[in-house]
């Protein structure tokens, strides 16, 4: 007993001190693209060719950060001169057609919706369905239960049982074979209900979009309710989703 308590007091309070605290992430990261709409026609028409997504709309200088996996190819392309990656990682939005943007995102506190909050403040129960995921989604999901974002304290878990939950958080393309189980968990979740898209794969179809085995974008399903961006979005992209939709 006596060795845990000097082990505590040897590694103090590793918790991030976060939405009190701005973390700053590390220069390589690529959070929020941002569009110089004042670049040359050439420069955008070989960001959009280069776009493995086909994310970059060259004539409206626009960027579908739900197709977006952020690999930077563009910025690299452009030499930052048309697509720029800022290291803001507070990028999920209320609507999909938010997600279409030159980097100017709405503020999602704003945006979110109101009973959400007076029904789940205090408490937010939420079942994670991996439906044909890589993993990477999903680790960075997990990861919110560790000692820096100790998603707990603020009174988000997740459960094991959609029928002990608030709602759901997907991940993953909706593969053919997931999509039953999938819509067997939501219709298990009580209602009102939550449903959550997290990662390209779930907005869009990530890079499996065109194939017939999957669905592209969870909101032909379901009614989805929160937009979660990336490839996959940082941990800290989903506390600030998480606290600024149902916070």
């Amino acid at each position: 007993m006596l060795s845990v308590l000097k082990n505590r007091l040897e590694q103090g309070c590793r918790t991030s001190r976060y939405p009190k605290e701005t973390v700053e992430l590390p220069p390589r990261y690529r959070g929020r693209p941002e569009i110089d709409a004042q670049a040359p026609a050439d420069l955008a028409d070989a960001c959009a060719a280069a776009c493995p997504q086909a994310a970059i709309d060259a004539s409206a200088r626009t960027i579908d950060m739900g197709r977006c996996v952020f690999c930077g190819t563009c910025e690299r392309v452009s030499e930052g001169r048309f697509v720029r990656f800022t290291q803001d990682y507070e990028t999920a939005v209320a609507e999909k057609s938010q997600l279409v943007t030159r980097g100017e995102l709405p503020d999602l506190a704003a945006h979110s919706r109101q009973h959400f909050k007076k029904l789940f403040g205090r408490s937010l129960q939420l079942r994670q369905v991996s439906a044909a995921g890589c993993n990477a989604c999903e680790a960075d999901l997990n990861v919110l239960a560790t000692p820096f974002f100790d998603l707990a304290r603020f009174g988000i878990n997740f459960v094991a049982s959609p029928r002990h939950a608030d709602g759901i958080v997907v991940t993953g393309p909706v593969s053919r074979n997931m999509k039953t189980a999938l819509m067997q968990t939501f219709e298990a979740t009580p209602e009102p209900r939550v449903v959550i898209a997290v990662g390209s794969c779930t907005l869009s179809g990530g890079p499996f979009r065109g194939s017939p085995e999957i669905t592209e974008g969870l909101d032909t399903l379901l009614p989805v309710d929160l937009f979660i961006p990336g490839c996959p979005p940082h941990p800290m992209t989903n506390l600030h989703a998480l606290l600024s939709f149902f916070k």
